[in-house]
């Protein structure tokens, strides 16, 4: 990763942007659409609640983004 810590507030695309492997980990955690438009506009936090994530959900996979 490039140093920069990955926050809810960044877009799905703005935290692939920064670590590549992140891809990976938000497929894991249900977000199909890594490479679709949305992900370009909507932020992580958007993104999880639309795949039905709660904020203990978000909270870990934040975690595991800034290992």
């Amino acid at each position: 990763m490039s140093g920069k810590k990955i926050t809810k507030d960044m877009t799905i695309g703005e935290v692939i942007s920064s670590n590549p492997k992140a891809a990976d980990i938000l497929t894991k955690a249900g977000f199909g659409c890594v490479t679709c438009p949305m992900a370009a506009m909507e932020t992580l936090e958007q993104g999880a609640v639309s795949h039905g994530m709660d904020k203990k959900e978000l909270d870990a996979l934040l975690k595991e983004l800034n290992k």
